[in-house]
């Protein structure tokens, strides 16, 4: 018999896709509904070219995704079809990168596809904005969902910015430093070493030790610099391997202050992603298993994994959250509320707010205390470089008098 790819949704709601055998696409239909399944499209599997396209390497720049979904929904909510929209849009793009992407799923439209298909095929879309996409298709609110999902977008990409932005001095201040501080030891150091070395006066203990450093320092800078470079590569490579994401998240929870604020930031965007998937009508269990598919922490993921069995297996959403022990206690507290008043969606909004205003607070606190920190470490270092090089020309003053 021949093989058909079936998208389906199931008793609980939630969608599915599987390869079955069937005489035709109707059969397939009438045997499906006849089991109370909701039958969303039945393909023979080689045909349309359905297959997901692997291989891809680009990366979406939500940036200007943002730009595309604003208009697509203005084309969208002035009464155009969406294959005129994609039409008008993929032509006139300025992305480069997202144009032929753009012009790829409207190929794909015309062909007979949805236009979450066509868009999931791609491989490149956030797995939210595409079962956003399939929600607003199936409930006949595409323009609202995809309104939704813009306020989301722009409300991360706010939160993203304001977080980058309050990093860059402090990042700048450390990399000035650090260079300072290599300046000193590979340069100046040596400098006075061959100054000293002229003379048989013997040497404080804090100059021998800084000279033996920056000599040392000045003979490996070539080899530490390569190593060092390598070292980094390496951990570049290894971090995007799944062990050396969860190792990452693992020093990242337990570092402390900065845990803290990592896991406050990790649950702020977890709350407002799954109130963005709930306001646009997808089920809890199906919303879980998409925001799992979304957030970058695998000790995320791996948590949503458990309570989103637990769910399915009755338990409430705060008590499957509890149990994972990740999320704080607060957390949990506000989203029982939401459960207990039927109005989950608004508090999980509620909880991504209050995290993200205090995510905001401590970075501004950790910070503030961060510069200090390194403003006084690097006036000491350069105090002790300044006294241990010119000790020796005092105490040589001293003797000739």
């Amino acid at each position: 018999m021949p093989e058909y790819a079936l998208k389906y949704a199931d008793a609980r709601g939630e969608i599915r896709q599987e390869i079955v055998e069937g005489a035709s696409e109707q059969e397939i239909r009438d045997r499906m509904a006849q089991q109370g399944f909701l039958v969303y499209s039945v393909r023979p599997r080689a045909a349309l070219g359905l297959a997901p396209k692997s291989g891809r390497r680009r990366r979406l720049d939500l940036e200007k995704f943002l730009i595309f979904n604003q208009q697509f929904i203005t084309l969208f909510r002035a009464g155009l079809p969406i294959l005129k929209c994609l039409d008008l849009l993929g032509d006139r793009l300025t992305d480069a990168k997202l144009s032929p992407v753009i012009r790829e799923i409207r190929d794909d439209v015309k062909k007979g596809s949805l236009l979450s298909e066509a868009f999931q095929r791609q491989q490149i879309f956030p797995a939210i904005y595409v079962t956003s996409i399939m929600a607003g298709e199936r409930s006949g609110a595409l323009g609202e969902v995809l309104e939704r999902y813009l306020a989301y977008q722009r409300l991360v990409l706010a939160v993203r910015k304001k977080i980058l932005l309050s990093l860059i001095y402090p990042s700048v201040l450390v990399v000035l430093v650090i260079g300072l501080i290599v300046f000193l030891v590979t340069f100046v150091v040596p400098r006075f070493a061959e100054l000293y070395s002229t003379t048989n006066a013997a040497l404080p203990a804090p100059t021998r030790i800084l000279i033996s450093v920056g000599l040392a320092a000045e003979q490996f800078i070539v080899g530490a610099a390569i190593t060092l470079a390598l070292l980094i590569l390496g951990g570049r490579y290894y971090l995007r391997t799944d062990a050396g994401r969860a190792l990452a998240d693992r020093i990242k929870a337990r570092t402390p202050v900065l845990g803290e604020i990592w896991l406050k930031y990790q649950v702020a965007q977890l709350a407002r992603l799954l109130a963005t998937l709930l306001s646009g009508g997808i089920p809890l269990v199906q919303g879980m298993e998409t925001a799992s598919q979304s957030v970058n922490s695998p000790l995320l993921q791996s948590a949503l994994a458990d309570a989103q069995k637990r769910v399915r297996e009755g338990q409430s959403l705060s008590g499957a959250l509890a149990s994972t022990g990740l999320f704080p206690g607060l957390a949990i507290d506000m989203i029982e509320v939401g459960e207990s008043t039927g109005a989950l969606p608004q508090m999980l909004n509620s909880v991504a707010e209050f995290y993200e205003d205090d995510v905001n607070t401590r970075m501004q606190a950790a910070l503030s205390l961060i510069e200090p920190s390194i403003m006084i470490f690097m006036g000491l270092f350069v105090a002790f470089v300044l006294v241990s090089l010119y000790l020796p020309i005092f105490s040589l003053a001293d003797a000739m008098k």
